[in-house]
């Protein structure tokens, strides 16, 4: 089993685990309305995808 020789560091471990924390979703901007929502997806508010009507929203 392998041991290691000498005591990590705070900060070489702190350096190790700071990789794995998940980057924040990238938004996108309406250019019509200009709402945010996420890249290649529907935005919510307007139910447009790529300058069309996708969804129709319910009153």
């Amino acid at each position: 089993m392998a041991v290691p020789k000498r005591k990590v560091s705070k900060s070489r471990k702190a350096m190790r685990s700071s990789g794995k924390h998940k980057p924040l979703p990238s938004l996108s901007t309406d250019t019509q309305t200009g709402s945010r929502h996420l890249r290649h997806r529907v935005d919510p508010e307007t139910g447009f995808y790529r300058g069309r009507q996708v969804l129709t929203k319910e009153t």
